[in-house]
């Protein structure tokens, strides 16, 4: 079973980089080859929670998307969008600047594919309404919203598969990683002002156009706008508080989404509808297919292989965290995020077993262990800027700029995200050695 199960996991890797079927496609067929070649059974891919699916995952994604698909029909997050336009009083750079902001904090507390899917289609209009290039805008955004999505635990989906097999809850995040990118966000838009600060100009008659429009129009429910305002903060602050309560982030998410659903208007199969199922079935295909390699012992062998090379000890995992970070933040920037940390989390609780002798969460939470986990974290989600295809949100970016006549081709998008990533990826590490291996706080 180690060769089946080695083979089914290296193909439908090489063929979703390749992206010559779609990813869906191929981790669903890998999953259904992994249960029919017996691999797994069917009982340990649905219920087994060391080799199965991780429905708090899925089901903390599935939520959350209702929640959102509810709010796009308030018409806020255009409101905000031509808010932080004329905010900006018709600036090209300090709109670009207040967008990448919103986008980031808009990507910590939704998620970072939704975000871009809303603020696409406004910096698209606004860009026209100044006559300038919106690609520098919605590359911006795209590579904010993974920078943004990195402080929080329902930010990106690397995040939510870390916490769910660590343990950890929302509050472990915004500890750990939010002021990691507090500092990054800022020091990323001291280098972006200084590449595009005297580079964007627009006539003063564009300006005013701006300035004339009325945001308050795009508001097209305000009931509903209420309503879904109140259950969002309620859920946002459920997941703050889900460790006091022993709640599952799932459970918070599942509960926002139900009563948001029962207070609104909105027909349940609509709703449902706009649910990203592709991606749902996505991450699904994918936690059966690494359950197999689990099972086989790929893993394990794996695992063995990270420990001769960087020596991991009960005193101090240094060389392991360094290496970490960055080859997370390299490696997913080849590679979509999402496979690579679902490879990499099971070989973590393997590694941890192994020097540690347990995976109960206190083992896996070991402050010798925090530092790799969040050094995972911080790689896999920054290192997605890298390159278009490296996270989620930069394919749904690239996809509307096509779809709405600019073409943003792979290497124009490698221009403005490598050295973001390598500049991202070089702050982290500073702040992974400072905090916890110089401060050690």
């Amino acid at each position: 079973m180690f060769w089946v199960s080695t083979a089914i996991f290296v193909i439908a890797y090489a063929v979703i980089c390749s992206e010559k079927i779609h990813k869906t496609k191929v981790a669903v067929f890998g999953a259904a080859l992994t249960l029919i070649c017996k691999v797994l059974s069917q009982h340990e891919a649905f219920h087994d929670i060391d080799l199965g699916v991780d429905w708090n995952v899925v089901f903390l994604l599935i939520s959350m998307m209702i929640i959102v698909n509810i709010m796009t029909k308030t018409g806020v997050f255009q409101y905000v969008a031509i808010k932080s336009a004329k905010l900006g009083r018709g600036n090209p750079f300090t709109i670009m600047a207040i967008f990448a902001v919103v986008t980031a904090v808009a990507s910590a507390f939704l998620d970072n594919v939704t975000t871009v899917l809303l603020l696409a289609p406004v910096t698209l209009l606004i860009a026209r309404e100044l006559e300038v290039d919106p690609v520098p805008y919605l590359i911006t955004e795209a590579l904010a919203s993974n920078i943004g999505g990195t402080a929080t635990l329902i930010g990106d989906p690397p995040n939510i598969m870390i916490a769910s097999k660590a343990g950890f809850d929302f509050m472990d995040f915004i500890v750990h990683l939010a002021p990691a990118i507090i500092v990054i966000m800022a020091v990323w838009l001291l280098v972006w002002k200084a590449l595009f600060g005297k580079r964007l100009h627009v006539r003063e008659e564009l300006k005013a156009r701006i300035m004339a429009m009325n945001e308050r129009e795009l508001i097209k429910d305000p009931a509903l706008l209420k309503k879904s305002g109140v259950v969002l903060g309620l859920t946002i602050l459920g997941f703050m508080l889900h460790g006091l309560f022993h709640y599952e982030p799932a459970t918070v998410a599942l509960m926002g989404a139900a009563t948001l659903l029962l207070l609104s208007d909105e027909e349940p199969h609509h709703i449902l509808a706009e649910v990203e199922w592709p991606t749902i079935f996505f991450f699904i295909g994918l936690f059966i297919i690494i359950g197999g390699t689990v099972k086989s012992g790929l893993i394990e062998w794996l695992s063995q292989q990270v420990i001769l090379l960087t020596g991991p000890t009960k005193e101090s995992m240094f060389t392991l965290s360094m290496v970490m970070v960055w080859f997370s933040g390299i490696a997913s920037a080849i590679v979509d995020n999402i496979p690579f940390v679902a490879t990499m989390n099971p070989l973590l609780v393997e590694l941890c077993q192994k020097v540690f002798g347990g995976t109960d969460p206190a083992t896996l939470q070991n402050p010798v262990m925090l530092p790799v986990w969040w050094a995972l974290a911080l790689g896999a989600c920054l290192g997605g800027n890298g390159t278009a295809i490296g996270a989620s949100a930069n394919v749904i970016v690239v996809g509307m700029s096509e779809k709405a006549g600019h073409r943003i081709s792979f290497v124009r998008f490698l221009k403005y995200g490598t050295p973001v990533m390598f500049l991202t990826v070089f702050l982290s590490t500073i702040y992974l050695w400072l905090r916890y291996y110089v401060l050690r706080f």
